[in-house]
């Protein structure tokens, strides 16, 4: 493969969502992220995302853009796709951090190489199943809002809720997780997403409450500050309630850290964390190794990005987990393909690559 990538582009793009997102950390109304589109010698397109959210990953539009055009493109212009270890490598020594813009590109390597096998993504990256079902996210709100957005979801066919919670009072929190379990019934899983919002102590003990109140919790996402190891490590042991790791795993080596603390039962893999689609699976194949799950989620994407999580997600076994709404969450979207979706049930595109194809306006 006497291949070289030709040129770089990117493309801002700004999508009003359908409601507003809240979480314990940021109000969002319109997505915003940037596009990026590689080319090779003979013509291929690779295509990729990077979706800036400051309060977790420290990326902002304007740091994604410069970091892919002006100290990425420089680098990886002319490099071989012959040597995809090497390409791969230009891309996350380009500069430190900056995961997010790193992922833009990163995906679209992978993307151009599957076209150039003539192979799905997901096949590329190993196969394992052809569908996912995904859960689909409660915004903060007031208990009356939560519950309704509750019901609507239900009736649209998602099984599986991610409340979130973390943003008030520990009492607050607990009252609304009572109300939606109440309003859904016993056979709706609620997963919990505290984005940080609580402290080790109080967390053990909100979750054990909703446990001995037969709130059936299926696992509850980050409760204590992502650079709190410990006390992540406390409520793990300290509940007998599943707690994912999120915001405290960017990396391989934060991922082992954690690991060797025995300080979680499974770990959220995003691709604005990871810094794309290789480095997310090398934490996923750590995990596996120390018998911990995995879930792919994803930040506020459009389906370029989302596309791209679900079809890592659907090539390996140990990838249990899936919130994968975000592209739901808009009103419309800025490329064409990708994954489609039946209530929860979402099917991997059998298309070469990606399977997302963008016409710049």
């Amino acid at each position: 493969m006497s291949l070289t990538i030709k040129s770089i582009e990117t493309f801002p793009i700004a999508v009003p969502l359908k409601l507003p997102f809240k979480t314990a950390l940021r109000t969002v109304t319109t997505a915003s992220s940037l596009l990026v589109r590689l080319t090779d010698s003979d013509g291929f397109t690779g295509l990729g995302e990077a979706a800036p959210t400051a309060p977790i990953t420290g990326d902002t539009s304007a740091s994604i853009k410069y970091a892919v055009e002006q100290v990425i493109a420089p680098k990886l212009i002319g490099a071989s796709l012959s040597q995809p270890e090497r390409v791969k490598q230009i891309i996350d020594t380009a500069l430190v951090g900056n995961h997010s813009p790193k992922a833009a590109v990163n995906i679209a390597v992978n993307d151009l190489l599957a076209k150039h096998y003539g192979v799905p993504l997901s096949e590329l990256l190993g196969g394992y199943r052809q569908t996912v079902a995904t859960d689909y996210t409660v915004s903060v709100g007031t208990a009356e809002e939560m519950v309704k957005h509750a019901e609507r979801l239900v009736a649209e066919g998602f099984d599986t809720l991610k409340v979130k919670v973390g943003s008030q009072s520990p009492f607050e929190d607990l009252k609304q997780v009572r109300a939606i379990r109440q309003a859904v019934g016993p056979d709706i899983k609620i997963r919990l997403d505290a984005n940080q919002g609580w402290r080790k102590k109080q967390a053990a003990k909100m979750i054990n409450q909703m446990a001995e109140e037969g709130l059936d919790i299926e696992l509850v996402e980050q409760p204590v500050p992502a650079d709190d190891f410990e006390g992540l490590a406390y409520v793990t042991a300290n509940t007998d309630t599943p707690i994912m790791a999120d915001e405290s795993i960017f990396s391989v080596k934060d991922a082992l850290r954690l690991l060797k603390m025995d300080g979680c039962d499974i770990i959220n893999l995003k691709l604005m964390k990871a810094g794309g689609i290789d480095n997310a699976l090398k934490i996923n194949t750590i995990a596996e190794s120390f018998g911990v799950p995995c879930m792919v989620g994803s930040m506020i994407e459009s389906q370029v990005s989302v596309t791209a999580a679900a079809e890592m997600a659907a090539a390996k076994s140990n990838i249990k987990y899936y919130d994968l709404d975000a592209a739901m969450m808009f009103k419309t979207q800025p490329a064409t393909g990708g994954i489609t979706h039946e209530g929860a049930r979402i099917t991997i595109p059998n298309d070469v690559g990606l399977g997302v194809d963008f016409q710049a306006k």
